[in-house]
C-alpha cells in the first residue's frame, strides 16, 4: 500500500478514535452531547484542543488544524444526523405499518450515504492536514495512544 494512503488512513482512524473518545466523555459528563448549544460545543472544542495540545505538545498552527478537524467532524455528524430529525422516531416509522417500509429505509440509507460522500472528503483532508503537520515524535505519540488504548478512551 502506498505510504500516503497508509498515513491518511492512520490519521482518519486516529481522529475518529480521538473524537469518539471525546464524544463518549462529553456524553458522560454533559448528558446528551447531541443537544448541546453551540456555545457548549465551542467550549468543549476549546477544552479538547487544549488537552490534546498539551499531550502532544502542539504549536499554534497544529492546534488550528486540530480545530479545523473538529469542525469538519462536527459538520459531518450534523449532516448524518439531519436537521432536527429524531433518528429513533425515523427507525420506529419503518416498523409502524403492517410491513417493513423498505422504500423509506432505502431513502434513509441513501441520505446517510450522501451525507458521508459530501462531508467525507473534508474530514479526510482535515485529518490528513493535521496528522501531516505533526512532527515524527508527535505522530509516534498518536500511534502509541491508538495501540495502547485500542482507539477508545476509558474512565
Amino acid at each position: 500500500m502506498k505510504r500516503w494512503i497508509k498515513r491518511t488512513l492512520i490519521a482518519v482512524f486516529g481522529a475518529t478514535a480521538l473524537f469518539g473518545g471525546i464524544a463518549a466523555w462529553a456524553h458522560q459528563r454533559h448528558g446528551h452531547w447531541q443537544n448541546m448549544s453551540e456555545q457548549d460545543v465551542a467550549e468543549m472544542k476549546t477544552r479538547m484542543v487544549d488537552r490534546v495540545g498539551q499531550k502532544l505538545e502542539l504549536d499554534a498552527a497544529q492546534k488550528a488544524k486540530l480545530g479545523t478537524l473538529a469542525d469538519a467532524m462536527r459538520a459531518q455528524h450534523q449532516a448524518l444526523r439531519g436537521a432536527g430529525t429524531d433518528p429513533r422516531g425515523e427507525l420506529q416509522s419503518l416498523l409502524a405499518g403492517p410491513s417493513f417500509d423498505r422504500a423509506k429505509a432505502s431513502a434513509m440509507l441513501e441520505g446517510k450515504l450522501g451525507a458521508v460522500q459530501a462531508q467525507g472528503p473534508a474530514v479526510i483532508a482535515a485529518a490528513a492536514d493535521f496528522f501531516d503537520s505533526l512532527k515524527p515524535e508527535q505522530q509516534a505519540k498518536v500511534r502509541e495512544f491508538m495501540a495502547r488504548r485500542g482507539g477508545h478512551q476509558r474512565g
